[in-house]
């Protein structure tokens, strides 16, 4: 299985970027997939994620209004839409894959793609 992120990139303050994120090797139908990020120096975040259906969001309290995740079920693709960026939003951002209604540790994960918002 494997989870292929992209898009990451620098942009200023203000700015808005799009990452995807492809899954591949196995069937994901009734996984949700989410993104999560981390700066240096903190904890892991919750992003936001959506359902296999594309029905159901949830977005960390940082981003909410600013950001949209969207699905491409049958692609297996996932985008987060990042508007109206921060520097406070430069982080490395990794998206999951889990099963509804387990933990996202027990999912998987693909490696991160760097975001980085200039003042």
């Amino acid at each position: 299985v494997q989870l292929q992120a992209s898009g990451g990139g620098l942009v200023q303050d203000g700015g808005s970027l799009r990452l995807s994120c492809a899954a591949s090797g196995r069937t994901f139908r009734r996984y949700k997939m989410g993104w999560f990020r981390q700066a240096p120096g903190k904890e892991r975040e919750f992003v936001g994620s959506i359902t296999w259906s594309g029905l159901s969001t949830a977005y960390g309290p940082s981003v909410k209004g600013r950001f949209t995740i969207l699905r491409d079920s049958p692609k297996n693709t996932v985008y987060l839409q990042m508007n109206s960026l921060k520097p406070e939003d430069t982080a490395l951002y990794y998206c999951a894959a889990v099963e509804e209604g387990s933990n996202w540790d027990s999912g998987y994960w693909g490696q991160g793609t760097q975001v980085t918002v200039s003042s």
